[in-house]
């Protein structure tokens, strides 16, 4: 699943980080936080991987 907007993306990396061990999991913030725990390692690399050329930098919560 794609990021929709970079602030997504940005958080998936970090929590991706987090998951493999490259970065403490208590030094997570806002919405990377439940990402660690709620996506597979598979999940946060498709989403972290997404190209942010032309996304938003955030979206509205509908």
């Amino acid at each position: 699943m794609p990021a929709k907007s970079k602030a997504q993306q940005k958080a998936a990396g970090a929590a991706l980080s987090a998951k493999r061990g490259e970065s403490k999991k208590s030094e997570l913030k806002g919405a990377s936080k439940g990402m660690v725990e709620s996506m597979t390692e598979k999940e946060l690399e498709d989403m972290a991987a997404t190209k942010r050329k032309g996304k938003p930098e955030h979206v509205s919560k509908k």
